[in-house]
Parts: structure tokens; C-alpha cells; sequence
């Protein structure tokens, strides 16, 4: 139960990534959007294990990492900025291959599913209409907001996850997330 609660608390602190505000249920309804366009919903519904739940947690949060850098590439101003942005391209496509790995690893298997929460969504949605300097600011803070949440959602799975291969893709991830979170916060 404590690892359950635990989890549970992660799962929210993710899901509230990105501009630290509670979700609206009534914007946590699926929508349906181009390939590009990452779709919103709930980050999970009271049917998923909790290694489903994970998962589409992490691949979510990849999603937005890989979906706000690319923004970054035409609206940062600061170069360091952009060249944060395409580490972090590259570190949350490899994450993203490791995750899928893992899952496939669990029994029966689990499908990640990169479904963004309403407020990474929002997020995303704000960071399209800024630019220059004032990109770069919100970028790094949605930075630092979506990493420490990312964080803390792998240490409660490292710790009390019930999936024998994502806890091992959870604590792998541990240093790698925590290094991100340091180099945003330095920038």
C-alpha cells in the first residue's frame, strides 16, 4: 500500500508537469491530432496496472521533452538553450527505445503509450506562442518543472514498482534524469 501511494503521488506530480497547476478533468478527455500533434488525456484510467501507468507516464514525458526541444530549435534564442534542447532530443529518443524495450520485457507485455497530460499539453501550447528570450525562459522552467517531476515518478517505481524490468529501466534513469535536471537549472 505505501508503494502504491507512493507511485500515486509521482504519477500526480508528473502529470501536474510543466506549468504546476492542477489539471481540468474536463480538458483530460482524448482528442484525436495529426502525427505530430501529441494527444492529450488523463494519464491514466482506474483499469491500468501500475506498470502501465508508469510506462505511459514515462513515455509521455519523453514526448514532451522531445516535442518542447524541438521547439527550441527555432524559437530559443540563447544558443545554449538550443543545445540543451538537442541533448535533450537525443537523450529522450534513446529513453524512449529503453522504455519500449523494458516494457516489451514484462508479462503479459505493456505497451507505452506517450499520451500527454492536459498540463504538459498546455505547456507545449504555451511555449509555440512565445519566442527569443521569453522562449527561453519558459522553456527552462518547464524544463526544470517537467524534470523533477520525471524524477521523482522514477524513483517511486525504482522503489516500489511491481514490474521486475521497467524498476530496472526506473533506476537507470535515475542519474541520467537527475543530470538533466542539473543542467537545466544551470542554464
Amino acid at each position: 500500500m505505501k508503494h502504491q501511494l507512493l507511485f500515486a503521488a509521482s504519477l500526480a506530480a508528473v502529470s501536474l508537469a510543466g506549468c504546476n497547476k492542477q489539471a481540468d478533468p474536463a480538458t483530460e478527455t482524448a482528442t484525436t491530432a495529426a502525427a505530430s500533434e501529441p494527444v492529450t488525456e488523463a494519464a491514466t484510467t482506474p483499469a491500468e496496472s501500475p506498470g502501465q501507468a508508469f510506462a505511459n507516464v514515462a513515455a509521455a514525458s519523453d514526448t514532451f521533452e522531445i516535442e518542447t526541444s524541438k521547439l527550441a530549435a527555432t524559437k530559443a534564442e540563447a544558443a545554449k538553450v538550443k543545445t540543451f534542447a538537442e541533448q535533450m532530443i537525443k537523450a529522450h529518443t534513446d529513453s524512449t527505445a529503453k522504455l519500449k524495450a523494458a516494457a516489451s520485457e514484462a508479462t503479459p507485455a505493456i505497451t507505452p503509450m506517450p499520451v500527454l497530460t492536459a498540463a504538459q499539453q498546455a505547456t507545449l501550447d504555451e511555449l509555440r506562442g512565445k519566442s527569443g528570450a521569453e522562449f527561453d525562459r519558459a522553456y527552462i522552467a518547464a524544463q526544470v518543472t517537467a524534470h523533477q517531476a520525471t524524477l521523482d515518478a522514477l524513483k517511486g517505481y525504482s522503489a516500489g514498482g511491481d514490474v521486475p524490468s521497467l524498476k530496472a529501466f526506473a533506476t537507470e534513469l535515475v542519474p541520467i534524469v537527475t543530470a538533466h535536471l542539473n543542467m537545466a537549472k544551470a542554464l
